[in-house]
């Protein structure tokens, strides 16, 4: 009897306020490799490189996180099966979202924007969503950091050149309602931030966080988690040590996408953790 040809499991990645989708190249090749089939589509207004996007901030203009979950609802629905989503900074926030509300199997949320109920705001976050909150005029438009901010925000942990060789590959502007949603949230009883923590019937969900993030700081992404204990899912954390805001798509990026393969393996029953090789499997989830 010969054996059913099934599909492989899709991997939607969801990049973070500021980068361009083409930071997840390299993890789409780990991901191929592992038998996943990848995609990472971008944000609603973006154009298919970030030089090109650059070049039209105005598509990107009043966005927000409603907006931007729901283009996210609209690609997956064209998938042949359930994805796993894999978010880094506000994509962290969609792919809980997207868990929540049934469009995924599993999420993985890495260095997260907080959720609604996450309200501690340090000092390097506030500092880091500045260049949006100064101007009010700035919650209809599409905000590009500088060099030097995008060193304090993403690259604080990097060499001055590395930083800068981030910043001119992968940067984009950012729709800077997204920021003004986030400080409103816990104020609106209807804050597009909101995620539904109590629900058991989830997929399973992990959150990490970076202990040198100063977009969002790790504290935040441990009250994010906190914020499931009533949920009976799955939902596990870790915080990877002396990293920062770059850690997705910085020189180091391998030792966060082995581990998060490997946790993703563990938890998609399509998948057989044995055929990993030996770099997926450097550490052990749920530590």
């Amino acid at each position: 009897m010969s054996t059913p040809n099934i599909p492989a499991r899709p991997v939607v990645f969801i990049h973070g306020l500021w980068i361009h989708s083409d930071a997840w190249q390299p993890w789409q090749a780990l991901f191929a490799d592992a038998g996943y089939s990848p995609h990472a589509p971008g944000w609603t207004g973006d154009a298919a490189t970030a030089a090109a996007t650059r070049a039209h901030p105005e598509a990107l203009a009043g966005l927000g996180v409603a907006e931007l979950t729901a283009g996210y609802a609209r690609y997956i629905a064209d998938l042949p099966s359930k994805p796993i989503v894999i978010g880094h900074s506000f994509g962290g926030l969609i792919a809980q979202k997207l868990l929540a509300d049934g469009h995924a199997a599993a999420a993985v949320a890495v260095s997260p924007a907080p959720i609604k109920g996450a309200d501690k705001l340090p000092l390097a976050q506030i500092r880091s969503a500045l260049p949006v909150l100064r101007n009010p005029k700035n919650k209809a438009r599409a905000v590009a950091l500088s060099a030097r901010q995008f060193r304090f925000g993403f690259g604080n942990t990097l060499s001055k050149a590395e930083s800068r060789q981030l910043f001119d590959t992968y940067a984009i502007p950012g729709p800077g309602r997204t920021i003004f949603e986030l400080t409103a949230a816990k104020k609106d009883p209807q804050s597009p931030t909101a995620v539904d923590t109590s629900l058991d019937r989830r997929g399973p969900l992990l959150i990490t966080g970076a202990t040198k993030d100063h977009t969002a700081p790790e504290v935040v992404a441990r009250q994010a988690h906190d914020l499931y204990a009533n949920s009976a899912a799955v939902t596990d954390y870790h915080a990877f040590e002396g990293r920062g805001h770059s850690l997705v798509f910085d020189s180091g990026w391998e030792d966060v996408a082995s581990y998060v393969l490997r946790w993703v393996v563990e938890h998609d029953p399509t998948q057989d953790s044995a055929s990993l090789d030996g770099t997926a499997a450097t550490s052990t989830p749920g530590a």
